[in-house]
């Protein structure tokens, strides 16, 4: 039996037993990667970073969409 990671985003608990990097959960979630940043357990993590970082247990990830405007 696989044991679950429990993570949050954005504040929010989520659970996954399966190896998931950060961008395939940026996927899963439908976030367009080109205008967002994304902070991993309080750090900004580079995007070239994102398919070689996998959710780990208690991981805290935020996500800050880059809106613009006039």
């Amino acid at each position: 039996m696989t044991k679950a990671n429990k993570f949050f985003l954005n504040g929010q608990e989520y659970a996954t037993e399966q190896k998931i990097s950060l961008l395939e959960l940026l996927a899963y979630f439908n976030y367009n990667s080109a205008l967002l940043v994304l902070e991993y357990n309080n750090f900004i993590c580079n995007k070239k970073e994102w398919t070689k970082i996998f959710i780990t247990n208690n991981d805290k990830i935020e996500i800050v969409t880059i809106v613009g405007g006039g």
